[in-house]
């Protein structure tokens, strides 16, 4: 793997350093449950390549983030969300201190169930 970060957990989690419950993984993207979920559905994607937060992107990202995009409803579904338009999910990404950013690795949210949202 390219650009990664050696002190970033998500880094050593897409290197398989540290364990995970994984959803999806090819040379670009990694998916893994969340280990503090907030709904039945709730796991996180993340681009292997460390990038610090959606503020970080380039234009050289654009084909990976839109292919990561793309793989977002077919994980969802297959990890138990119910299809659009009855069902559905949240896709987050949160972008520094100010948006609640905890890890400094891009990563997105995909959180889906019957409102699981009302926890905060």
């Amino acid at each position: 793997m390219s650009h990664s970060d050696p002190n970033c957990i998500f880094c050593k989690i897409a290197e398989g350093k540290i364990p995970s419950r994984k959803v999806y993984e090819d040379e670009e993207m990694f998916a893994f449950h969340d280990i503090n979920p907030w709904a039945p559905v709730h796991f996180l994607m993340i681009p292997k390549e460390h990038i610090v937060s959606i503020a970080h992107v380039e234009e050289r990202h654009a084909a990976m983030l839109g292919r990561m995009m793309a793989r977002v409803p077919q994980l969802a579904q297959q990890e138990g969300c119910v299809p659009y338009p009855d069902g559905g999910f949240r896709l987050v990404s949160n972008v520094g201190e100010h948006g609640g950013q905890e890890v400094h690795h891009l990563h997105f949210h995909v959180i889906g169930g019957p409102r699981p949202w009302k926890k905060g």
